[in-house]
């Protein structure tokens, strides 16, 4: 999510033009600390997806940086909450995301093809649910993640694109069919994926849920 993007928007560029454009409002104050450490072990644990590449700006964009690489971002959950949303297809209090960027590097080692990530971090955000209510943070100049304030544009995409509880579990495939299952797909992400003709037939195709 924190990652320098010359071209397109993304998840972070959301973000990041949050804390510069919206000064906090009174109606838009959070109970949230203003900041929060990123979890030492967050490696270790429940790994979501990963993505290269991507963003929420026109067709034919690619979130790349400024000096036209490529970024990979992978989603981590604490594990008590993803116990829960296999559970219940929701996520519990104390629920923290954390996406990491690192970029995408071409013929290392023995590669002639694609991209790996690269040993350094380039980014890393946490999104967060504290007293049932979602929160971002981001990284500052003084090495701190944080916190986004409300309104902003990382808000409002999610409240208006994500698949289940404001998150974006339509690109996370094994929990996808859970919240189908559990009946917990956002009535605006079952109206974006809705066939033209009413038939609701969606474009993300859903697997059946493991057993």
């Amino acid at each position: 999510m924190l990652k320098t993007i010359a071209a397109a928007v993304t998840l972070s560029t959301f973000v990041i033009a949050a804390v510069v454009s919206h000064p906090v409002k009174a109606a838009d104050k959070t109970s949230a600390p203003t900041t929060m450490p990123i979890p030492a072990d967050y490696r270790e644990w429940i790994y979501l997806t990963s993505g290269m590449d991507m963003t929420y700006a026109q067709a034919g964009a690619v979130g790349l940086t400024a000096d036209k690489k490529s970024v990979f971002d992978n989603v981590f959950v604490n594990p008590e909450a993803y116990k829960v949303f296999k559970q219940t297809g929701t996520w519990p209090d104390k629920t923290t995301f954390i996406l990491e960027n690192r970029i995408g590097e071409p013929n290392v080692s023995i590669n002639k093809g694609g991209r790996t990530q690269s040993h350094d971090i380039s980014g890393l955000e946490i999104h967060a649910k504290m007293n049932n209510e979602w929160v971002f943070y981001v990284r500052g100049k003084d090495g701190q993640e944080h916190l986004v304030p409300k309104p902003a544009s990382c808000y409002t995409c999610h409240e208006e694109h994500a698949a289940s509880d404001t998150t974006f579990v339509q690109f996370y495939p094994t929990l996808l069919p859970i919240a189908q299952a559990k009946n917990t797909l956002s009535a605006a992400y079952l109206k974006e994926t809705a066939s033209p003709d009413g038939s609701g037939a969606g474009t993300t195709p859903v697997a059946p849920p493991t057993k």
